[in-house]
């Protein structure tokens, strides 16, 4: 079964700079102002990143424009949001990123078929620069190949 999400933002420098070891799909706390600047796709993932504090996940450096036709009682726009996780996944997370390296980061945000917010959050470890280089040249190769191979496929 095909998922039905219209997407609202996606961190491509996250694939860039981090290596994705699994993901999660969390459900994350907005006001009412928040989600009316979703639809208009205002909202920024480039630097953001989650972290764990008593039990609980919390989403820092999350841009969402305040809403345009809002009043005064627009939130801040970068204020720390909280992720809606089980408990028992808050501790799987907790374990896998307390290696060195290991860090949360949201890699897209977007509407469900039932109009909810969600998150996807990435366990990701950052790459080496040898490793980035290493990922780039693989992905030229593999948009040579699929240009040969295209031309091949017209004659």
């Amino acid at each position: 079964m095909k998922r039905e999400e219209r997407l609202i933002a996606k961190n491509r420098k996250a694939f860039h700079e981090y290596e994705i070891l699994r993901t999660f799909e969390v459900g994350i706390v907005l006001t009412g102002t928040e989600v009316c600047s979703l639809r208009e796709s205002n909202c920024q993932l480039t630097d953001c990143f989650a972290l764990i504090r008593n039990g609980e996940v919390w989403l820092n450096n999350l841009h969402i424009h305040p809403y345009s036709h809002g009043n005064l009682c627009n939130p801040e726009p970068d204020r720390r949001r909280k992720l809606l996780l089980h408990r028992n996944e808050i501790r799987a997370l907790s374990q896998e990123t307390r290696e060195r390296g290991m860090a949360l980061i949201p890699i897209k945000m977007y509407f469900t078929r039932h109009n909810l917010v969600k998150v996807e959050l990435a366990v990701c470890k950052g790459k080496k620069l040898y490793d980035k280089r290493a990922s780039m040249a693989a992905r030229d190769s593999q948009r040579s190949i699929e240009r040969v191979l295209k031309q091949q496929n017209r004659r």
